[in-house]
């Protein structure tokens, strides 16, 4: 069996901040086969940019495995880490400006990393062009970026992090400043890559809906995978059109959420769930017919008896709950008594 292209076991990252320990990634672990095109989702902190930036080399873990496309990247020497995210890795951020050079045009913003790589003549200006196309801009190739709508600067921006041939493509909320129309054109062109060219990409959004346009999703909560978004095809009356192909609509796919069970037997619990039912501190399980049954805890309750000391009468506080402790004035002060309640 091969190995994954992509191999996080419990990765750690902590920051040093102001003299203060912040915990980013807590034993996180994810398996990401080659070709594949994933999003990953999560609330701002909850460190899903660590990871991208942790595979992209451009930081490195504090403890843990990590392995991409073969590489060891805890273990790897500073200048092999810098050829890896030069020549494996391409990145496509949010704002345009961190992608492009704003006074050239279309074509030599693609051909730049080559030079920077090393590559001149024609075979330089053919493999832009062919970048291009594979984005769909073959005829805005000399357009400059104030003529370029923002869907096309981030598809120009697309071809820029693919110039040097990378096997991985990390995204940074690509779509985060484009309409939804725009949008859906920016996924289309992920999933052409991913299924013409089998690059393995990953996609960093807070979109939820981000399931409809790749292969699965990934939550990300408190530094640890919480959840997967698994798409499935529907029944429809025509055939399919396959994984990446204009099937990603989603009137042709259900969607089903699990949450992730790690080694150790955790889970994440969305938190919506837990209000619901209000249980906070701690939870019993139940074995079923049908799984296991999360419920909210017996209360632990203290039963208060007060003797006053005129009437030599006891008036008793609390409620029931799984524990009772019956407090008793006697010659030494008061006297703790713990029983378990009968209908437990």
């Amino acid at each position: 069996m091969s190995e994954p292209f992509i191999q996080c076991e419990n990765l750690v990252k902590i920051f040093q901040v102001a003299g203060l320990e912040m915990v980013a990634l807590q034993g996180l672990n994810l398996t990401i086969e080659k070709g594949e095109l994933v999003g990953i989702i999560g609330a701002s902190g909850s460190g899903k940019s660590t990871l991208m930036n942790i595979l992209g080399g451009l930081d490195r873990p504090t403890a843990g495995k990590i392995r991409v496309d073969g590489h060891d990247l805890l273990k790897m020497p500073d200048g092999q880490l810098n050829k890896y995210r030069r020549e494996k890795v391409g990145f496509v951020w949010q704002q345009s400006t961190r992608n492009l050079v704003p006074y050239l045009n279309a074509i030599r913003n693609v051909m730049l990393p080559m030079t920077l790589n090393g590559v001149t003549g024609k075979e330089k200006e053919r493999r832009a062009e062919e970048l291009l196309d594979i984005v769909g801009l073959s005829l805005r190739k000399h357009h400059h970026l104030p003529e370029l709508s923002g869907g096309e600067q981030q598809r120009v921006a697309i071809a820029v992090a693919l110039a040097n041939n990378p096997t991985l493509l990390l995204a940074d909320e690509p779509t985060g400043e484009v309409d939804s129309t725009t949008a859906k054109a920016i996924y289309r062109t992920f999933q052409t890559l991913s299924r013409d060219l089998h690059i393995t990409t990953l996609i960093v959004s807070h979109d939820r809906t981000i399931a409809r346009h790749v292969d699965r999703v990934v939550g990300i909560r408190d530094g640890m995978l919480a959840s997967e978004t698994i798409r499935q095809t529907a029944e429809t009356n025509g055939a399919s059109n396959g994984v990446h192909g204009e099937s990603h609509d989603e009137e042709d796919h259900k969607y089903a959420e699990l949450v992730v069970l790690d080694r150790a037997g955790r889970i994440h619990v969305p938190h919506e769930y837990l209000d619901q039912f209000n249980i906070k501190g701690h939870a019993q399980l139940e074995i079923t017919a049908e799984g296991i049954l999360i419920r909210q805890a017996a209360q632990t309750v203290t039963e208060q008896v007060q003797v006053d000391g005129d009437s030599g009468k006891m008036r008793h506080m609390g409620h029931a709950g799984a524990m009772t402790v019956q407090r008793e004035k006697g010659k030494g002060g008061f006297l703790n008594r713990f029983r378990r309640n009968k209908d437990d």
